[in-house]
């Protein structure tokens, strides 16, 4: 352990860990990058398709499989809220098997009997899709979750619900805490939505849908409908459930109530999880693979390609790797990025490195993510030495020198990973709390060190010798 001495925000001295380490803070040391990256990295299962999957196989008609499942702090909230509502999850390894909910008659006293208790930590999926669920029960069912989970909307779902007729207690805030109440049925038919602040909205209504009574049809009523990959991700693997869903109307969608097919099946990689890694071949130099990648899918990580190739990479597509080249030479741009605003952290950490100003437009709705994404970047960002200013919908970063510093990361697992990524071009780059990537990525700072390996005394390919 280095004897050099750093400040934390705060002004407290201690002792500063060698590079690629996590120091007794919890603050991870970021490794630079000495020489040109030849890595291959394996990216664990999409968080996105794992809670998915996870809510309809509580749905189906039999007990199914999810395999390749990610094992993180988001998804194994949603196993245990699915198992608080009774539909238990059993994870074995990374397959893990559901036994769904029970088909109950509708009561009229489910008010008097003992409330659920659903944690939801700060998983998005977890507080915007099991409300719908719950709703199908006949028992109250309190969900909460961490301090920072309770400023994050809720007010168009819960609304929502309402008017399909269920209880709900929120003191009118729209947020954690709250209380619903079903009768053991939901009824369905015709709602609006305005899902402007998130696709979260329309995502948690339309997966429990098939379990409604007469189905729903779901209007967004909005401005703006960001994310929408997201929805459309929804959609598929309704479809691919057995389940009647009609999308031909922009803004509208209509399931119609049946059965939800028990499956035995696998999860993609996480493409935005990749965004980092790839990335790094840009900041670095050198080539990053990711294995596994699909030739077709509805994340919103299959933007990468395309976005990486604007900033100077090479990207090549060999049999299911997708291979990213760099020479250390990145380029800014002018970018929408209404439909993968997930990415919009990584790619602003890339363009504090660029040699031209980059903006990033149509990512409003990141401001209600697990922080305000807009408000943390442009901070952190100021904080080691750029620029970046905020816009009425994003962000426009102009390159200066950089320096390193403590970087706060607001407990959102995107500022961790993007401030990683600077750090392979900037000295002295402190992550605050990187165990916050365990949201989705458990085991970042080791595939990170892994990716180095070949400066670090591991192998060039993800795994430590």
């Amino acid at each position: 352990m280095s004897s050099t001495a750093t400040a934390s925000p705060d002004g407290t001295s201690f002792p500063r860990s060698a590079p690629g380490t996590v120091q007794a803070d919890g603050s991870f040391v970021a490794p630079t990058a000495d020489v040109p990256l030849d890595a291959t990295v394996e990216v664990p299962g999409s968080k996105s398709l794992t809670n998915r999957y996870l809510v309809l196989a509580a749905l189906a008609e039999a007990p199914g499989v999810v395999r390749g499942a990610l094992t993180s702090s988001d998804t194994r909230r949603m196993a245990e809220a699915l198992t608080t509502l009774g539909a238990p999850v059993d994870p074995d390894g990374s397959d893990w098997s559901v036994t769904p909910l029970p088909a109950g008659p509708a009561v009229r006293d489910a008010a008097d009997r003992p409330a659920l208790e659903v944690h939801c930590g700060l998983a998005g999926t977890v507080m915007r899709f099991l409300p719908s669920v719950a709703a199908l029960l006949a028992r109250p069912v309190r969900f909460d979750g961490d301090p920072p989970a309770r400023s994050r909307p809720m007010g168009p779902v819960l609304r929502a619900l309402q008017a399909l007729g269920v209880d709900v207690d929120d003191d009118g805030r729209g947020t954690l805490p709250f209380t619903l109440t079903g009768t053991g049925r939901v009824r369905g038919g015709h709602v609006d939505v305005d899902a402007s602040g998130s696709s979260q909205f329309v995502s948690g209504l339309l997966l429990a849908a098939p379990r409604f009574q007469d189905g729903l049809e779901l209007r967004h009523t909005g401005r703006t409908l960001p994310s929408l990959p997201h929805i459309e991700m929804t959609v598929a693997v309704l479809r691919e459930a057995g389940v009647d869903v009609d999308d031909s109307r922009p803004g509208i969608w209509r399931v119609a109530p049946g059965a939800v097919r028990a499956r035995d099946l696998r999860v993609e990689p996480d493409l935005s999880n990749a965004a980092p890694f790839l990335c790094a071949a840009l900041v670095a130099g050198g080539t990053v693979r990711v294995p596994g990648w699909p030739e077709h899918s509805t994340q919103p990580g299959m933007l990468l390609p395309q976005l990486l190739t604007a900033m100077g990479g090479v990207v090549e597509r060999r049999g299911d790797v997708l291979e990213v080249t760099g020479t250390g030479a990145v380029h800014g741009v002018d970018v929408d990025l209404h439909e993968a605003g997930e990415l919009a952290p990584t790619v602003a950490a890339l363009a504090t490195l660029a040699d031209s100003p980059t903006r990033l437009r149509g990512i409003a709705h990141i401001r209600g993510h697990e922080t305000d994404r807009l408000h943390a970047l442009a901070t952190e960002i100021t904080r080691l030495g750029g620029r970046a200013e905020q816009t009425s919908d994003g962000l426009v970063i102009t390159p200066a020198p950089m320096r390193g510093a403590r970087v706060e990361t607001y407990h959102d697992h995107r500022m961790a990973t993007a401030a990683a990524l600077i750090g392979l071009r900037v000295p002295g780059v402190e992550v605050v709390d990187v165990a916050t990537t365990g949201k989705t990525l458990p085991d970042f700072v080791g595939m990170w060190r892994g990716m180095l390996g070949s400066q670090d005394g591991a192998d060039g390919h993800g795994a430590e010798r």
